[in-house]
């Protein structure tokens, strides 16, 4: 196990599109999602620590979601966990995490990875991430883990890079946005974009240039607490300075902008579960292509749906298609599946009642 080796997992999210399973109070991260027996997160650290040593592994995550992650980790150490006083997207947390590593360890090569996303192959996700740390080790390069689209998904955002590269690892030409139905399908029929996973590999030295090159302003906020990282000074001047950082993801702070950034399309099959939709297709189903998790059911003409329930009751449908139904505490969710982008909106009604 190399000991230059960290990771920065990313838990902080609220995942509203799952509920009413994942809230604010216990968001889809700390859910076992899959029926696997496994929460997202301790799959996630359990993946990582094939190739990072489990002490090296540092969790950013909202400051109430603390003790979540000190119950489900158990492996993890207090100061592993980096909490965020305010929501300042994912740029201040990811530079305040790789100052602290580097001044632990200069000659650190960290991997940024979400929470929250299903990886099926994780030998083939192990020996991708073992070609990128070789190559941050050699090059000063910012990378990414790109995925292999498998149809022209408009809730992406795409990797474009050169066509004519015919490196394994290839330099990127530009981050695209999430596109129209039409523009994913010439991305897809292109050949050269990948989707945007979210998953970023560099070395210390090089993340930091980038951000004293691109973000000085937030480097220099951050740095001015340099001397107290890794010490009992570090979270008060955390909580006293975090809320003065700007507002702005890594994509736009450093990957869009950065002339050194690189892409590794991915080998293993990925999901981001960033749906309930997104979930059914992952989940093992039966004839009738209906998914179920922690439920008993008697399903009459009914096909394509999601069944999920938390309670030990017995559901019975009929006449149901590519429907979302989970019962969850006071709540029933019965849904079409077309319309579960609304179900965010749909959170915000609950919560008025």
């Amino acid at each position: 196990m190399n000991k230059n080796y960290y990771a920065i997992l990313m838990a902080g999210g609220v995942g509203s599109r799952f509920w009413p399973v994942s809230t604010a109070e216990f968001p889809k991260q700390f859910h076992d999602m899959l029926g696997s027996g496994e929460t997202l997160i301790q799959k996630t650290f359990s993946r990582l620590t094939q190739i990072i040593p489990k002490e090296n592994i540092l969790i950013l995550t909202n400051e109430r979601y603390n003790d979540l992650v000190l119950e489900q980790l158990p492996d993890v150490n207090p100061d592993q966990v980096l909490l965020e006083p305010a929501m300042r997207n994912t740029a201040p947390c990811i530079l305040y995490a790789s100052l602290k590593i580097k001044k632990q360890n200069p000659n650190a090569l960290m991997v940024v990875a979400p929470s929250d996303h299903w990886i099926e192959d994780e030998n083939a996700f192990v020996g991708n991430l073992q070609k990128c740390f070789d190559y941050c080790q050699a090059n000063d390069a910012l990378m990414t883990l790109g995925i292999q689209p498998t149809f022209p998904n408009t809730g992406y955002g795409y990797i474009e890079y050169d066509k004519s590269d015919a490196n394994e690892i290839k330099k990127v030409r530009q981050f695209r946005e999430k596109p129209d139905y039409d523009t994913a399908k010439e991305f897809l029929e292109s050949g050269n974009f990948l989707w945007n996973g979210g998953i970023f590999i560099w070395s210390a030295k090089s993340v930091v240039a980038a951000f004293a090159k691109f973000q000085p302003s937030m480097l220099a906020l951050f740095e001015k607490g340099y001397d107290s990282y890794n010490t009992a000074s570090e979270k008060e001047f955390i909580e006293k300075n975090y809320a003065d950082a700007e507002n702005i993801s890594i994509d736009y702070a450093l990957m869009e902008n950065a002339p050194n950034v690189f892409v590794l399309p991915a080998k293993f099959d990925w999901n981001d579960l960033g749906t309930w939709g997104s979930l059914h297709e992952k989940l093992p189903k039966d004839e009738s292509n209906n998914a179920v998790v922690n439920a008993r059911v008697i399903l009459e003409n009914a096909n394509n749906n999601i069944i999920r329930s938390d309670a030990d009751k017995l559901i019975i449908v009929d006449g149901l298609d590519d429907f979302i139904i989970v019962d969850r505490e006071g709540i029933l969710l019965i849904y079409p599946k077309s319309k579960e982008q609304d179900i965010k909106r749909i959170t915000g009604l609950a919560g008025e009642l």
